[in-house]
């Protein structure tokens, strides 16, 4: 009679840690157990470097129509400051005086293998002869800022919207 009422008392200390060690592997349905909720969580990190991204770049295509040279350096990584400075004012520099910036447009965000890239649109005109062209930005952060780490031409074509 010993050896079944072993047998019980095993089975029923098994079931008693099942629902413990299901939780611990993520089956279980408790709250920490990484079910939905964790999807806000790690989309928040991904929304605010898209949403920092914007801003940077925004920032610098309103300082280039403006032509305030200080203020789209502020938008660069310390590295890229050196480059802009020599660049920047010279006769394809971004802040040019030959020509204005009518239009600039950012036509996609998206994360990338060096940071957040940044698609745009600038209409470049000199007189009454206008061209638009396509500039990818990277952006990355520093510390707890970002910053523009890079410019080149080209872009990605925006991403089809989805809808929930």
């Amino acid at each position: 009679m010993g050896q079944p009422h072993r047998r019980v008392a095993t089975g029923a200390a098994l079931l008693a840690l099942l629902p413990l060690a299901l939780t611990g592997c993520g089956l279980g349905g408790g709250d920490d157990a990484g079910g939905s909720d964790s999807g806000p969580q790690q989309k928040a990190p991904a929304e605010e470097a898209a949403a920092k991204s914007r801003e940077r770049v925004q920032a610098y295509l309103d300082a280039m129509a403006a032509k305030d040279v200080d203020a789209g350096r502020s938008q660069l990584c310390a590295p890229a400051q050196t480059a802009f400075d020599d660049a920047a004012t010279g006769p394809n520099g971004d802040f040019a005086d030959h020509f204005t910036v009518p239009q600039a447009t950012i036509t996609d965000v998206r994360s990338g293998p060096h940071g957040q890239e940044v698609s745009t649109a600038v209409t470049v005109a000199v007189g009454s002869r206008k061209a638009t062209r396509p500039l990818l930005f990277t952006v990355t952060r520093s510390g707890a800022d970002w910053c523009i780490a890079a410019e080149a031409p080209g872009g990605h074509t925006p991403e089809p919207a989805t809808t929930p």
